[in-house]
């Protein structure tokens, strides 16, 4: 297993050899083993990192008490969420005062009315270590409420049906399902969508009638290719049940009248490689979102809704070069278009009666704009919610009618100490070594000098096309206040600039989003916000494989890094169509069974690409019950670390042995995750306090 010398010694991982061949190529895993989730060994490793990370942190126990502390009084701990109103009645999340879960209430047609309890997590949450309230979709007919609930943290949720008139909780569970459940109009008919057992991908789609055995469940549709998962969902007009099912480069959906459950569902525009699209009902008509005809960054079109294929689609917002349409909402009167155009978010109104389209109007270059929940075609108000880097997050009616928008609710942030004035936000753009600019957001406190001297932690994500807007966070402000800079870099893989923003940062292109994030520190070094002895990077998921393919490239360039749930055995991962996201993840990353792809990934994987030499101060997590990056990747890879790093600088794994990809379960809990990454990186400045 492994060889624990003394208390601050680190473990040593045995070595196995394990081959793995393919294309004439042959790579040698000695940690291989360490991919058994039961092996009371594989346990014993985890639990000895764990133990070593305890140790050489021990000295910091109180501070990152402290820093728990101060992070969680910032937090309004009796909170209520700003009610939304959806088929007569009004529904609110409330925290309370030292409970770590919400509970969820109602009140009919008015906000006088007296409270409805639909669910108390806290007290569903009792004798689990992790629990998770999925999905909730009232009946119709407002009498019940379809439920999921998580207490692994696999994403893996059972679905229960409560009756909000008497409380009972009726006998229908269905097992390993996404958590998401849709009523059809009938008040007993419902949808969900299964999991497979292995790969955890969605890929069929059940119907239950209330009262029946969860066995007769009847099976309406399979996606059989596994690149593709599935979903199900009611249009907001409540009148068409939705099938979608979606890779990362197409898509496809069946469509069925809610009124007539046990008919046919009917496809919408069959699947076409690299065709993407996505559909909203209103009155006779589908509108659509896609990128059909060479439209890179999208357009909205219309057709009638008996005549769906792309041949009847027709132009409502044509496609622009520049402007990135992410999301539309449809009202009675009016289409709300959520558009990005040049890294910036706006929210842009047009009348149906072609009288009006306008923008709202947004003043600085580090906000986060976005639609709210608006579930009533009828309303004359725009829900929407507004944040930036130094703003904490506001949710804004608009009234289309009058123009005059209304914070509803702007987040508290408690303990007296916190004014917006007091920081400063900007957007900088550094030059990639290809002569691209790479925007990069900026906060930090005012008056700050730049002369070199400043810790700063640089973030990015750069996958997917995922968009890290600037936005707000009150934890950030214990590194804020203690002289960090704070600094996200917009690199290539993320969807900032547009689709070609994603495009150029993917498969045999993804090296732009390591070089970038490289070239960005380099820049934030050479106009001295820092230097590399107060550099500290961080990224989580496929942010960690960024992670783990800078220090392989540039490790002189940063003192410490945080890797949250990182990816960084690529190859062998992708090779592996049994763990759950592999094979629809081939559009992003390539399929290694392709000898380019392999060779490419091999290139860049961290994990491969370990070599003997200095590496930067590290602090890896993971959760054991992980199903979006499996725990070994980690493990293996801080093993190998270990192994041939050739500095004396801190590596250190810790496992929570409870959580998954999300981290830990409750409002507060996983403040003490973000306590422990602060103090790691404030114990490197010399900060204790």
């Amino acid at each position: 297993m492994t060889t624990p010398i003394g208390n601050t010694q680190p473990p040593v991982a045995k070595k196995i050899s394990h081959k793995l061949s393919i294309h004439n190529d042959t790579r040698v895993d000695n940690y291989y083993w360490l991919n058994n989730r039961e092996d009371t060994e594989v346990l014993d490793y985890l639990n000895a990192e764990n133990k070593y990370t305890k140790s050489v942190l021990k000295h910091t126990e109180d501070f990152q008490k402290q820093l728990f502390e101060e992070m969680r009084a910032r937090i309004k701990e009796d909170d209520t969420s700003v009610p939304y109103k959806l088929n007569g009645f009004w529904y609110i999340t409330k925290f309370e005062m030292g409970k770590d879960y919400p509970i969820y209430i109602r009140k009919k047609a008015h906000l006088n009315a007296p409270e409805e309890l639909l669910f108390e997590c806290n007290k569903m949450a009792k004798s689990h270590a992790y629990f998770k309230l999925g999905g909730i979709s009232i009946s119709p007919n407002n009498t019940m409420a379809a439920f999921s609930t998580d207490v692994v943290s696999r994403r893996q949720y059972a679905i229960q049906v409560k009756n909000l008139e008497t409380g009972e909780i009726y006998n229908d569970k269905i097992e390993n399902t996404t958590g998401s459940i849709t009523w059809a109009n009938d008040n007993k008919t419902l949808f969900y969508t299964k999991k497979d057992e292995i790969t955890l991908r969605s890929h069929k789609i059940f119907k239950h009638v209330l009262g029946t055995s969860t066995k007769d469940d009847i099976e309406v549709y399979h996606e059989t290719d596994d690149t593709f998962n599935t979903f199900i969902y009611k249009t907001k007009s409540k009148k068409y049940l939705v099938i979608g099912a979606s890779s990362t480069l197409s898509s496809e959906y069946r469509i069925l009248n809610a009124d007539t459950p046990n008919d046919d569902f009917k496809v919408f525009q069959k699947r076409e490689k690299d065709l993407e699209y996505s559909i909203a009902h209103y009155d006779d008509k589908f509108y659509i979102i896609t990128n059909a005809d060479a439209a890179n960054n999208f357009k909205v079109c219309k057709t009638p809704e008996r005549k769906t294929d792309k041949t009847n689609w027709e132009d409502v917002l044509p496609h622009r070069k520049n402007v990135l349409i992410e999301d539309i909402e449809i009202f009675k009167d009016y289409l709300v278009v959520n558009e990005r155009e040049n890294g910036l978010n706006n929210i842009r109104i047009i009348s149906w009666n072609g009288l009006q389209d306008y923008y709202l109007p947004f003043d600085n270059e580090t906000y986060n704009a976005y639609l709210g929940n608006n579930p009533d075609f009828d309303s004359n108000t725009l829900r929407y919610g507004y944040n930036g880097l130094t703003t904490p997050s506001s949710v804004i009616d608009y009234n289309f009618k009058t123009k005059i928008k209304e914070v509803q609710k702007e987040q508290e942030v408690l303990g007296g100490t916190f004014k917006k004035e007091n920081y400063v936000s900007k957007r900088i753009w550094a030059t990639a070594r290809d002569g691209v600019k790479v925007p990069i957001s900026i906060v930090h406190k005012k008056g700050i000098v730049l002369d070199g001297t400043s810790p700063l932690l640089q973030y990015a994500y750069g996958s997917y096309g995922s968009t890290i807007d600037p936005s707000f966070s009150s934890i950030r402000l214990s590194l804020l206040d203690r002289g960090f800079i704070y600094a996200i870099a917009h690199v290539r893989g993320g969807e900032y600039l547009g689709r070609d923003w994603y495009e150029n940062g993917k498969l045999l292109t993804k090296k732009n989003t390591f070089t970038d994030f490289v070239d960005c520190s380099k820049y934030l070094i050479s106009e001295k916000y820092t230097s590399s002895n107060h550099l500290y990077a961080y990224g989580g998921s496929a942010g960690g494989l960024l992670m783990g393919a800078i220090i392989n490239m540039n490790p002189e360039l940063y003192h410490g890094v945080l890797a949250a749930v990182p990816f960084v055995d690529v190859v062998t991962t992708m090779l592996d169509d049994s763990i759950p996201l592999t094979t629809g993840e081939y559009d992003e990353w390539g399929n290694p069974n392709d000898v380019e792809f392999y060779h490419y990934m091999k290139s860049y994987s961290p994990y491969d690409n370990i070599q003997s030499k200095d590496y930067p101060n590290m602090l890896v997590t993971t959760g054991l019950h992980d199903s979006q990056v499996q725990y070994w990747e980690p493990a293996k890879w801080v093993a190998k670390l270990r192994n041939l790093k050739t500095d004396n600088n801190k590596l250190l794994l810790y496992t929570d042995m409870d959580a998954g990809h999300g981290g830990a379960s409750g409002r507060f809990e996983s403040l003490k995750e973000v306590a422990l990454e602060y103090a790691f990186l404030l114990d490197l400045e010399n900060i204790n306090h």
